[in-house]
């Protein structure tokens, strides 16, 4: 079993900035790749950003250019900074990880941080 936990969030103003933390742990013997989703209230769920195996990134627009990921193979552990926070970035944000088996990546994710921006 694999476990996500997230560290953070929490409220800042516009124009400010976050890092947000995820630490995977438990029966891990690779990672494809590591990544953020979102959920603001009455809104699915969007990919944020996401690393793969080799450090390549790739985001949504919505945060290109503001947003970071990265991340500490050694530890399993992925990271958020958030720059220039707006409004509509505010949201329930999920970590999530891609462990590879016989067939395909399953993917896990953590129970999300909250992330409130006031303008």
């Amino acid at each position: 079993q694999v476990q996500l936990v997230e560290s953070g969030g929490g409220l800042v103003q516009s124009g400010g900035s976050l890092r947000l933390s995820c630490v995977a742990s438990g029966s891990i013997f690779s990672v494809n790749a590591m990544g953020w989703s979102r959920q603001a209230p009455g809104k699915g769920r969007e990919s944020v950003a996401r690393i793969n195996r080799a450090g390549s990134a790739n985001y949504a627009d919505s945060v290109k250019g503001r947003f970071t990921i990265s991340k500490d193979n050694a530890n399993n552990t992925v990271y958020l900074q958030m720059n220039n926070l707006k409004p509509e970035d505010t949201a329930v944000y999920y970590c999530n990880v891609d462990i590879p088996t016989d067939d395909y990546d399953r993917r896990y994710w953590g129970q999300g941080t909250q992330v409130t921006v006031s303008s």
